[in-house]
Parts: structure tokens; C-alpha cells; sequence
């Protein structure tokens, strides 16, 4: 779905005034970062600085050739490492600079962070239950889904809107992050953005435009099946 006569547009422009700009034929690739300690482990990343693991590297410069064979025309990372390096693979084969924002964070929950899946549903059970029946939950006393919406969906839109037409931006950040704002993006409402499969470690999703706006071209796209171990399972 998207916005529609009458209702603000993603960024919350009138629809109005974000149409002046639809129909230029720009992607938006969102890239999960590459495999970390914590993600074998399954614990609760959040906004917690974890490393990228040798496989993570590895993924992540895999990943990085066949991104750079869309021709992106920018990079925007969140600037947590595990997204950072991922994202400088690719910023080292197609010679893009890089800009950081701390917008593009994985969702911030509080006493989760540092869980196994495991001890979050023994401690933790009914606030998970109501999080994965879609419920508004502040997951360890952190952030609404739709608060992590609120600040990196309009990163996303102001990085898309400098691109040419037919551009393309590729967007590193994390697997929550990355749903809520494909959700933001195409008008859903948040009770149902779970219906958004997870992304394994350095796979992404491919937003097109279209003039009506946004769609969902591609998800959890670049490689042959993997398990989905990230803070959004």
C-alpha cells in the first residue's frame, strides 16, 4: 500500500508536494549488515557495537561485488560497526564515499540487549508474545517499531530524494531497522510489518519507484537461503 489522496506521504510531506518527485525511476537497496558474534549466539543486538565475524567480513565483500554491479550512485550507513564495515566493502570497490547516521540504528531494547533468544522468552515472555502478535511494545523498556520508523525512514527519503533519476542508494543498517522502514515506506500499518520475512546477514531488500511511490521489487535478495539470526526473528 501507499499513501493515498488525503493522507501525508511516508516522510510525512503532502502527498502533494512528494509526487513532484515520483515516477524518477530511483532504487533504494537496504543491505543488513554481515554475521557478528552475537547473531551465532542469537542474542539481542540492539544498538549494542558488536564486530563483524571473519564470515561477516566475508559476506560482506561477497555481497559488495554484486552491489557494486548495480552501479549504486551513494552510500548510507548506520554507523555501528557491524553496518559500517559491511557498508566499506562496497565504498572500496566503487570509490563512494560514505555518510554515517546514527539514525539508521537497530532498534535500542534496553534490558533485552545482550539476551539469548532463549532467555528473552523465559524472562520475558508475554512482552515477546504481544511484540510478535503485533502489538505497540517497548521491548526491554526500548523503542516502539514505529519509533525506529519515525527516525530512519526519513534518512532513507532524503538520501533518495539527492539521487538522479534512475539512481540508485544503497542503505547498510540492520534487520529490525530495515523492516520498519520498508513498512514506513509502503504505507503498511505497523500491526503489519511483521508480515516482512526477516533478512539474513548481508542480504537486502530492493525498493523501486513507482508513481504512485514506493514498491517492494526484491527482499531478503543475494544469496542462496540462509537462516535469518538477527535481532527481528
Amino acid at each position: 500500500m501507499t499513501a493515498g489522496a488525503g493522507h501525508p506521504a511516508p516522510d510525512g510531506r503532502p502527498l502533494s508536494e512528494a509526487g513532484k518527485k515520483a515516477g524518477r525511476g530511483r532504487r533504494v537497496i537496504l543491505w543488513r549488515h554481515g554475521q557478528t558474534l552475537w547473531n551465532v549466539e542469537r542474542r539481542f543486538q540492539g544498538t549494542t557495537d558488536v564486530e563483524l565475524t571473519e564470515t561477516g567480513v566475508g559476506q560482506a565483500r561477497r555481497a559488495a561485488r554484486l552491489l557494486a554491479s548495480l552501479k549504486p550512485d551513494a552510500i548510507v550507513a548506520s554507523d555501528l560497526k557491524r553496518a559500517a564495515n559491511t557498508a566499506a566493502e562496497l565504498s572500496e570497490l566503487t570509490g563512494l564515499d560514505i555518510t554515517h547516521d546514527e539514525g539508521l540504528r537497530e532498534t535500542y531494547a534496553g534490558v533485552w540487549q545482550g539476551l539469548t533468544h532463549e532467555e528473552i522468552i523465559a524472562r520475558h515472555g508475554d512482552q515477546y508474545a504481544a511484540w510478535k502478535r503485533g502489538e505497540p511494545v517497548r521491548r526491554g523498556g526500548g523503542e516502539l517499531e514505529s519509533e525506529v520508523a519515525d527516525r530512519a525512514a526519513p534518512v532513507v527519503l532524503r538520501h533518495a530524494d539527492k539521487l538522479p533519476d534512475d539512481g540508485t542508494l544503497v542503505v547498510v543498517s540492520h534487520g529490525g531497522t530495515i523492516r520498519t522502514t520498508i513498512g514506513r515506506l509502503l504505507g503498511l500499518e505497523s500491526q503489519h510489518w511483521e508480515s516482512l520475512g526477516g533478512l539474513s546477514n548481508c542480504c537486502w531488500s530492493v525498493l523501486g519507484e513507482g508513481a504512485r511511490g514506493w514498491r517492494l521489487l526484491e527482499h531478503n535478495a543475494g544469496t542462496l537461503p540462509e537462516p535469518v539470526l538477527g535481532d527481528d526473528d
